[in-house]
């Protein structure tokens, strides 16, 4: 028995840090995303092509 709980503590621990190397890749995608769209923005503001 005590070997389940053991096993169904790891099996928790697992799921936990997998869930929060999840969020932590979405806030990373999200910031990126937003730093991409600022470099264009800004980057088409200085071009003056005429």
């Amino acid at each position: 028995m005590r070997e389940l709980s053991a096993e169904a503590r790891l099996h928790l621990h697992a799921r936990q840090l997998s869930r929060q190397t999840g969020t932590g890749l979405h806030i990373a995608a999200l910031y990126g995303s937003l730093a991409l769209i600022a470099a264009i923005v800004f980057g088409t503001l200085t071009v003056h092509p005429f």
